[in-house]
């Protein structure tokens, strides 16, 4: 009997380790969403504020191993690499100012690459008013002149749209400008589905109009009853709902993004709800078929 035991309690704490290494691997992951699936760190913005090391064990715990990251926290290139490092979390993608993507792309680079990203963006350009075909052209430069620094440290740059952009333009509109005006070698983008969606765009449509430029995808829902349509680029955090809650056919979307050749999908939920909707958001693209 005592034989015997010895052998089950190994046998058995190898089973709990194979299965706990499946869930970790799994999360997010379904029967037809294969990710691969981050965290856009942002979303803990508040958690991260308070506790840094608490909150990285929080993404851990929840099981994403990838993540996107909007700062430092404080904390030196090497040292939050380090930290992410310590919990099995690697970041992809980081977000930065345009201007310092403007003006000083080198920096911007040697610290993105201590930080082991892949992808180099900013999710912001500066303007008053509409947004205008002439700052749609500046940005494209910006991008692609930083996607030459970056591409020497294997990195790619990319802009994540934000609303504003969608402002017609010829027989589409200043966002399918900025798509044009980029080199793909040297820059990508990173579609915002709620952004899309809010000026009354399709972000299925959208994805397949113009495939292989969008290697990034932000996950994310509105809430149902909120009218569309506008351009500003701003919405009430509390409008964003756990994913499939909303009004956005993420099903569609996802198909598609599965079509065109998404890289990478992160979850961002800016509602102050966000750490009780992030395991329904999960949930979700853990059961959503199509």
């Amino acid at each position: 009997m005592k034989n015997m035991i010895k052998v089950i309690i190994p046998v058995a704490c190898a089973t709990l380790l194979l299965t706990a290494g499946r869930t970790v691997a799994a999360v997010g992951i379904g029967p037809s969403f294969k990710g691969p699936l981050g965290l856009q760190l942002y979303s803990l913005r508040a958690e991260f504020g308070k506790d840094v090391p608490g909150t990285m064990d929080l993404v851990k715990q929840l099981g994403f191993q990838y993540a996107e990251l909007a700062g430092t926290y404080k904390l030196a290139p090497e040292k939050l690499k380090a930290e992410l490092d310590a919990r099995g979390i690697k970041a992809v993608a980081g977000h930065f100012s345009y201007d310092l993507l403007r003006d000083n792309p080198e920096a911007v680079a040697k610290d993105a690459k201590a930080m082991g990203l892949s992808y180099v963006g900013f999710a912001w350009i500066p303007h008053q008013g509409k947004f205008t075909e002439k700052t749609a052209r500046e940005a494209a430069a910006v991008l692609n002149k930083a996607g030459e620094v970056f591409a020497k440290y294997g990195m790619k740059a990319y802009y994540h749209n934000h609303g504003y952009e969608f402002e017609p333009y010829g027989d589409g509109t200043l966002m399918d400008l900025l798509i044009q005006e980029t080199k793909p070698e040297l820059v990508t983008f990173e579609m915002d589905i709620l952004w899309v969606y809010f000026p009354a765009q399709d972000p299925a449509k959208l994805l397949k109009k113009h495939p292989g430029r969008w290697e990034l995808v932000h996950l994310k829902d509105l809430k149902k009853g909120v009218a569309t349509g506008e351009l500003t680029g701003k919405t009430d955090v509390k409008n964003d709902v756990a994913l499939g809650a909303g009004q956005i056919d993420l099903k569609a979307m996802l198909k598609a993004g599965a079509e065109v050749g998404v890289k990478y999908y992160f979850i961002e939920d800016e509602s102050p709800t966000v750490k009780e909707q992030l395991p329904q958001s999960l949930k979700f693209l853990e059961s959503v078929t199509w």
